[in-house]
């Protein structure tokens, strides 16, 4: 096969956080809401929080940095391996990572 392949991806470490709340969840908390209340309607009493849509996630985790690395298509199986590769290459490993997660892989033609 011709062409190539843009692989996006990022290094996860042991004491990385990652937390994924509902809306609802994150609006029931009353510290949550007294700040939102404070920040867009201060001095308006009796509000109350709420979303129509109960599936809505709020995702909290460490901010990464992503890494691209452009291989030939034939090295498709091998595109963590290869990642994995490169971040060693570029010394982008330190003694506690967990893991390399890929983001995106993206085919040029």
């Amino acid at each position: 096969m011709d062409g190539k392949i843009v692989v996006t991806y990022k290094i996860v470490y042991k004491n990385d956080f990652n937390l994924e709340l509902t809306l609802n969840k994150l609006l029931a908390n009353e510290k949550v809401a007294r700040a939102i209340k404070n920040e867009f309607a201060k001095g308006v009493r009796n509000l109350d929080l709420f979303t129509k849509d109960t599936n809505s996630k709020v995702f909290i985790e460490t901010k990464k940095e992503l890494y691209e690395l452009e291989v030939n298509k034939d090295d498709f199986a091998d595109l963590l391996t290869l990642a994995e590769e490169d971040a060693a290459t570029r010394k982008l490993i330190k003694k506690d990572h967990s893991h390399i997660e890929l983001v995106n892989i993206e085919t040029i033609d």
